[in-house]
């Protein structure tokens, strides 16, 4: 049977540092937090519905992904404690809309490469 590492130590070590520069200089704190939330059935759901409205009321949420209020305002309250979504009170409304351009790119992306099945064998 074949090992699936290597058989002796060594590395090159131009590309490991060029490729560390990059993950440092990268913001992977943020993108962790992001496929964290997407992470979760119910968050993506809500991430996904939010991408398609400006905002939306915890009760619209709540109808959307099936749940109750209770249960759609925990995982909004999730999401803009993670960063990525934003909250404004209208009365005794509460609206949630997406903190950021880079979950509807990412959903959007998701989507496409699915579409058009895998490329590049990855």
């Amino acid at each position: 049977m074949k090992s699936e590492s290597c058989d002796i130590y060594c590395y090159n070590e131009e590309t490991v540092n060029r490729v560390k520069n990059k993950i440092n200089s990268e913001d992977i704190t943020g993108r962790v937090r992001l496929f964290k939330a997407m992470a979760d059935e119910n968050r993506a759901k809500i991430v996904f519905a939010l991408s398609q409205e400006k905002e939306l009321c915890v009760c619209d949420v709540a109808n959307i992904i099936e749940t109750s209020v209770a249960t759609a305002s925990h995982h909004l309250r999730n999401l803009r404690k993670m960063g990525l979504a934003t909250y404004r009170k209208q009365g005794k409304l509460a609206f949630y809309s997406l903190e950021s351009e880079s979950m509807v790119q990412l959903l959007v992306q998701s989507f496409t490469r699915e579409e058009g099945g895998v490329e590049n064998g990855r």
